[in-house]
């Protein structure tokens, strides 16, 4: 009797129950925000770049004889006399970059670059003639490949092509009693090749150096060397004298440089 009674009560609880749940409100469905989008290196960018630059083949050496009858003595042309140059460099680059793995990106870069490169020196041979020399790099530009492997926000890259620069060279000879007796003067394009590497890392979206809040802007330090190879500049005499002898300049150095760019396709 007691089974029969409470069977049609438990019935009735549960009833109860499932009526008072659909009666409570509803949770709304909130979806999983959605995934961050991986960054990738590819694409194409531009920027600028500053930094220091110096010569590292800092000599320039003479060849030949000065004639006796052009008021030159014989053994008083200078040999070899140092002129370093260093200075200043900063320009602008523009590049494409494509990430063929999640780690491995190759590209290619142009760049452009005002470099203060300017060095006079004078001296005094042993029997009284003054040498002076003058060399001047204005620009330096380079079109190169990068090879690079991606620690994610991390770019570490090897680069090398082709270099060029505006170059001008100049030499004077004057006797020990100051009078002009040769002159030479020669100002060019220079070209060459770059070979180097560097580090380049994508900037979080809330740094200061990061003006546009963006995963675009790239923070690089890169290191290049550079060699734009010889140069001979005849320096002919002046006036009514004859003869000539020659000045042989050279075109090597090293620069360091920080960059920063913007890279579109982020």
């Amino acid at each position: 009797m007691f089974y029969k009674t409470f069977s049609p009560l438990a019935a009735l609880v549960a009833l109860t129950k499932l009526a008072s749940a659909a009666d409570l409100p509803r949770r709304a469905y909130t979806p999983p925000p959605p995934a961050l989008p991986a960054f990738t290196w590819a694409g194409p960018y531009f920027g600028i770049n500053a930094g220091y630059i110096t010569s590292t083949k800092d000599a320039v050496t003479t060849v030949g004889v000065l004639p006796l009858n052009n008021g030159g003595v014989t053994g008083d042309r200078p040999g070899t006399r140092a002129l370093p140059r260093d200075g200043f460099v900063g320009g602008g680059q523009i590049g494409y970059n494509v990430q063929l793995t999640p780690s491995f990106v190759v590209g290619a870069e142009a760049d452009l670059a005002y470099t203060d490169l300017n060095r006079t020196r004078s001296s005094t041979g042993r029997l009284g003639g003054i040498s002076t020399f003058r060399q001047m790099g204005n620009a330096l530009g380079t079109l190169r490949g990068r090879v690079g492997y991606a620690f994610d926000r991390t770019l570490v890259y090897g680069t090398g092509g082709f270099a060029y620069a505006g170059e001008t060279y100049r030499g004077v000879f004057q006797t020990a009693a100051g009078r002009p007796s040769f002159y030479g003067s020669s100002s060019r394009v220079e070209t060459g090749y770059a070979v180097g590497g560097g580090i380049e890392f994508a900037l979080p979206t809330d740094s200061a150096f990061n003006i546009f809040h963006t995963n675009a802007v790239t923070l690089r330090g890169e290191a290049l060397y550079y060699d734009l190879g010889r140069r001979t500049v005849p320096l002919v005499a002046v006036g009514p004298g004859v003869g000539a002898y020659a000045a042989r300049f050279r075109n090597e150095g090293v620069l360091g440089r920080f960059g920063l760019n913007y890279k579109f396709g982020s």
